[in-house]
Parts: structure tokens; C-alpha cells; sequence
């Protein structure tokens, strides 16, 4: 992982990761969150962002899709001021897919993929 910030805790960040990559997304949320209550600054609200997005899911999976788009919503906000890689997360291609999501959610159209946290090392 690119140069990770000293109030960012590696290996829970890395777990949140690979929950969200296996669909676990609560899981990844609840690891997120005790790495979110540490970080500072920018990091912290990145991190908010990415609980958001794998609470979105979470809320998707139990059928609540008022709650996904909603999330969703805010989450892609909350990353939208970041360069394109951060914290080693190809920020661009997250939004990418987040954008695809809301379209899906709001039209009732065929559901994407899940989006895949690929780190830039």
C-alpha cells in the first residue's frame, strides 16, 4: 500500500479490504469503523466513505434499496474530492462503479458487479 498515514491502521484497513472484496460488507463496515475513530483529516473522511459505500451494500443485500441509494449517495460525496488513488485504492474506478450502482438502484435495471477494492501498490 502506498505510503499509509501513521493514524491509519494498516492491518484493519487491509481486513476491511478483504471483507469488502468477499461481499462481507458488514463485516468490512465494523472493521472500518475502528480504524475510522483513529484516523484524522482527509483519511477520516475517506475512510467515512468507504463504510458508507459497504453499508450501501449491506443495506442492498437485506433489500433495502431506498437505504442503498441513499448511502451510496453520500459516499460517493465524501470520495468524490480525492485523487484518483488514495490510501492505495483506485478511488476513480470505486466511483466509477458507485455511479453505475445508483443508475441500477433508481431504474430497476440488471444489477453490476460489486465493486472490487483493488490496491495500488
Amino acid at each position: 500500500m502506498t505510503s499509509t498515514p501513521a493514524n491509519v491502521d494498516t492491518n484493519g484497513y487491509r481486513r476491511g479490504i478483504q471483507l469488502f472484496n468477499r461481499e462481507e460488507f458488514y463485516d468490512a463496515h465494523e472493521v472500518w469503523e475502528d480504524v475510522w475513530r483513529e484516523a484524522e483529516g482527509r483519511e477520516k473522511k475517506f475512510l467515512q466513505g468507504l463504510i458508507q459505500v459497504a453499508v450501501a451494500f449491506h443495506h442492498h443485500s437485506t433489500g433495502n434499496v431506498t437505504g442503498a441509494r441513499s448511502l451510496l449517495g453520500r459516499a460517493e460525496k465524501n470520495l468524490a474530492g480525492y485523487p484518483e488513488e488514495f490510501l492505495g485504492i483506485g478511488v476513480a474506478d470505486l466511483l466509477e462503479s458507485l455511479t453505475k450502482w445508483q443508475a441500477v438502484l433508481s431504474s430497476g435495471g440488471t444489477k453490476p458487479t460489486f465493486p472490487q477494492l483493488h490496491m495500488i501498490e
